[in-house]
């Protein structure tokens, strides 16, 4: 080659290597790898009476993508540009013939459990990460990186219920602030505020300030929560293979989830789809939006309740659809505030089972409502979430009152994006699995959120069967018939085991009914500042309770 053509393709690798670098640097590349909805455009997999269990697909194409939603609503208004996060009793005697940990084809090295040539973006390192080039594992969202975790300038505040509108906004503007909304949250005997700070303040300052007004209980940031689903992997069955894994069509013959109802706290749910048909119960959108149906919410609801060419994990359960995740660029987010509605309502409305296929950071007040339901005799089962080996406990799934599940996928590998920790209950299916999303279609996707899905369903057939179990009881049930996977005994990656449903329902209807909650161990409090809260006690009698600001409510969703 001469010099020139030396030259010339010397210059053109160092043009590509700084696109890399832009690429690499952009706010994109902290982002989880969401499937785009139907809406976006992306291919679809037209599913036709060939597909059924024990049926493979041919070939490893990746079907449709997450994100592209038009229309999409920004849950509060003068927002920037949005980025987010990314026991148990004795055991069954199924024994798993290996007893060290695997992980998922997405990661090739084998039971050390690390990707050396992949970083998880934010966590710094790369074990636990996938192979570069590989869409499968461990493409997800930074869980701190610039301060993406909290809605900037926003705060979240428990107030005086005593308080009228007008005090309550004169509070605000005492501080410098603006309420958005607030609310009555039964749950809570609370009065929840969302305020907006003015100025370049600091938001620690602001915080102490507002905490220490006399009306004023806790002031703590507003954070943000993102939906557990990346992009599968593609080298597995998508068609049941997670109905045979969990034995749900043995199950299936002795209950279905028949007058259990689940909450699903998720995007909007296209109730329409023919996998769904008469299955949502009731519908409620936290946000206040105008947002169609979205693929993860339909999803989740078709891994717990699909029954015409796919099978849930509980077909015959009442599901109610709770909105509260809103599309943004890369896919979908939510915020304290907005689970604090969502929960509050799940339990006014009689859910039994509160499904939670999120994560975030830990969060005082999302705490408060998950112990409080926990308290109502409710199941609470979460994603143990996507960030990989490294990353620290997400939430809710690491409260001790909380259900967490990692993902597995079709050879009972962990998922090399599974979060693991001694919070971890169970393990469930959650790669590339075929499932329901708007408009009738379907898609593959992978992800945690599809875990904690199976489970929550395989929890509504040990409630069919023994309907006086306390969740306590519930989850006795689930670690204590796990199929155990990796290292004997519990371990961090799986917890107790894989989710067995036909034990779980055979062991119901035996259970003895707890007389106390027995929690499992809290992970230990990691020192970034995850909790940012300020609180103080009041020696006052707990306020009134003030009436809800509707119209404010439907402010803090625009």
């Amino acid at each position: 080659m001469t010099a020139n053509g030396r030259t010339r393709s010397t210059n053109r690798a160092a043009v590509a290597a700084a696109a890399l670098l832009l690429v690499c640097l952009s706010p994109s590349a902290y982002a989880q790898n969401f499937m785009r909805s139907p809406v976006g455009g992306g291919p679809q997999m037209s599913l036709g009476a060939r597909v059924n269990p024990g049926i493979s697909r041919a070939g490893g194409n990746t079907i449709g993508g997450f994100g592209g939603m038009a229309g999409r609503t920004p849950l509060s208004a003068d927002r920037g540009p949005v980025g987010s996060w990314t026991d148990e009793g004795p055991r069954s005697g199924m024994r798993s013939p290996h007893y060290t940990p695997r992980f998922s084809a997405g990661c090739n090295d084998g039971d050390r459990g690390q990707c050396s040539d992949r970083t998880v973006a934010g966590n710094g390192g790369g074990k636990g990460a996938a192979r570069k080039g590989r869409p499968g594992g461990g493409g997800t969202r930074a869980q701190d990186v610039a301060g993406k975790r909290t809605v900037p300038n926003e705060l979240v505040a428990e107030i005086d219920g005593a308080l009228t509108e007008a005090q309550t906004d004169a509070l605000a503007r005492r501080h410098g602030l603006r309420r958005i909304a607030s609310q009555n949250i039964p749950l809570l005997g609370a009065t929840i505020g969302l305020f907006r700070m003015a100025g370049d303040r600091s938001a620690d300052a602001v915080s102490r300030e507002f905490a220490n007004d006399s009306s004023v209980r806790s002031v703590q940031p507003n954070y943000r929560y993102a939906l557990q689903d990346q992009k599968p992997s593609g080298g597995n069955d998508p068609a049941q293979y997670a109905q045979t894994q969990l034995h749900l069509p043995e199950a299936h013959r002795l209950a279905r989830g028949m007058n259990v109802t689940i909450a699903v706290i998720d995007s909007g749910i296209d109730a329409a789809h023919p996998e769904l048909a008469n299955t949502v119960a009731d519908t409620f959108d936290a946000l206040g939006s105008k947002d169609g149906p979205h693929a993860h919410g339909t999803a989740i609801a078709g891994a717990i309740a699909a029954r015409i060419r796919l099978t849930g994990s509980a077909p015959e359960v009442r599901i109610l659809a709770i909105r509260a995740f809103g599309a943004v660029a890369g896919g979908a987010e939510s915020t304290s505030y907005v689970i604090l509605r969502s929960f509050d309502y799940a339990v006014a409305h009689g859910a039994q089972i509160v499904n939670m296929s999120f994560a975030g950071p830990k969060d005082a007040l999302v705490e408060r409502a998950v112990a409080a339901t926990a308290a109502r005799d409710v199941v609470l089962v979460a994603a143990a979430g996507n960030a990989g080996a490294k990353s620290p406990p997400l939430y809710p799934a690491a409260y001790p009152d909380v259900i967490a599940v990692s993902g597995i996928d079709a050879s009972d590998r962990l998922m090399a994006a599974s979060n693991r920790g001694s919070y971890v209950a169970l393990a469930a299916p959650g790669a590339d699995l075929l499932v329901p999303v708007p408009d009738g279609k379907y898609q593959l996707m992978s992800g945690t959120s599809f875990s904690a899905a199976f489970v929550s369903g395989i929890a509504a057939l040990v409630l069919e069967r023994g309907p006086a179990l306390k969740p306590a009881d519930v989850r006795k049930v689930l670690t204590s018939t796990a199929r155990d996977l990796g290292t004997l005994g519990r371990d961090d990656l799986f917890g107790a085991g894989e989710a067995d449903a036909l034990a779980a329902v055979i062991a119901a209807t035996s259970a003895p009914v707890a007389s106390a909650v027995d929690k499992p161990p809290q992970p230990a409090p990691t020192p970034d500042g995850n909790n940012t809260s300020v609180s103080r006690a009041l020696n006052d009698a707990a306020p009134s309770v003030a009436s809800d600001d509707s119209a404010a409510n439907h402010r803090a969703a625009q």
